[in-house]
């Protein structure tokens, strides 16, 4: 009986070892199949990066590679040059500016003007706006949404806005509203942090 029994074991493999051999099979065939799926669920449109500024004066998150410009501008009477960093997906624009005020007072004032510009270029209006406050670290902080139009079509702009000795920010997102997810748009403007 022991001999029989030892005989059958050689040539049946046990339940076990069949059932562990079609488990490894199987997970083979569905593993590619569940790593596609798992990536077709990433959005390909938004692939978040940490990026820092080359002058390190600051660090965020943006949504897709960024591109970075130097231009000459205005702001109430105030001639900077101001850096953007910017990225876009999707027609809505996630950007940086900064600049330097020659002083604490004139770059805080820098906000309010920026504030102004940046929504009349959409003719636009104020939906939200956090008055300017003071952080722990001194810095001076505003936020701001609003709703526009740019040549019949619905914009929105979300921003937010820092004044930091006499270094400013303006963290923004315009687009048009439906090119705009609420949890992209936080996700920009919460990741910036100035250096």
């Amino acid at each position: 009986m022991v001999a029989a029994a030892n005989v059958a074991s050689k040539r049946a493999p046990c339940y076990h070892a069949v059932m562990t051999t079609q488990l490894l099979r199987a997970a083979r065939l569905l593993l590619p199949l569940v790593c596609a799926a798992s990536l077709a669920g990433c959005s390909p449109k938004y692939n978040w990066r940490d990026y820092g500024s080359p002058d390190a004066t600051f660090r965020a998150m943006f949504p897709s590679k960024p591109s970075t410009f130097t231009k000459d501008i205005d702001l109430d009477g105030m001639k900077v040059a101001m850096t953007m960093t910017a990225a876009e997906v999707d027609g809505a624009t996630f950007a940086i500016g900064t600049a330097q005020a020659p002083d604490a007072a004139r770059a805080q004032a820098a906000l309010e003007a920026m504030r102004i510009a940046l929504v009349r270029n959409i003719s636009g209006r104020v939906r939200r706006q956090k008055e300017p406050a003071v952080a722990g670290d001194g810095s001076v902080i505003s936020d701001i949404e609003a709703d526009g139009n740019a040549n019949g079509v619905p914009m929105r702009l979300a921003g937010h806005f820092v004044a930091r000795n006499n270094r400013f920010y303006q963290v923004i997102v315009i687009g048009k509203t439906s090119d705009m997810p609420a949890e992209q748009v936080e996700q920009f403007l919460t990741s910036f942090h100035p250096l």
